[in-house]
């Protein structure tokens, strides 16, 4: 998969499948996104092979750890993110910056309990009122790469 910012000053290649994709519905990535919700892929950073030097740009989190979130320089657009639970060995792509979004339709939606009123979840993919347990919903390769990622340290 391939992806870029708005005015193409960066792009990126995955060179794996992501992990899991999640929609998030929380109000804190509705303020960021400006939008019902946030689709992010969540992908080793390793995996994640970009052209380009974006600019890391910590922002606020519901957690009060906050976010360093990969942002072109130009045009802005926020590429992908990595959050301070995984630090920088995930990173969590932006799912409408890939070059063929609807190839990475979610997973699973979170924070469902803050979700627009007016958005209707066909039950396609999990929803669940907050968090959830990865061993429940990740699939076991997923879960398997996971743990190698942290063996590595």
């Amino acid at each position: 998969m391939q992806g870029r910012c708005t005015c193409g000053r960066i792009s990126y290649r995955l060179t794996a499948r992501p992990l899991f994709v999640h929609a998030c519905h929380c109000s804190w990535c509705q303020r960021e996104t400006g939008s019902a919700f946030a689709l992010n892929a969540m992908i080793e950073t390793e995996c994640v092979e970009v052209s380009g030097t974006p600019e890391l740009v910590m922002t606020p989190s519901n957690s009060g750890k906050g976010q360093e979130i990969a942002r072109c320089p130009t045009c802005r657009t926020a590429l992908f993110s990595h959050y301070a639970g995984a630090g920088r060995t995930i990173a969590f792509v932006r799912v409408g910056t890939l070059d063929r979004p609807a190839d990475c339709p979610p997973d699973i939606h979170i924070f469902t309990s803050t979700k627009q009123p007016w958005l209707v979840l066909d039950g396609a993919a999990p929803v669940v009122p907050e968090y959830y347990d990865r061993k429940l919903h990740w699939p076991q390769a997923s879960l398997d790469r996971l743990a190698a990622l942290r063996a590595k340290g």
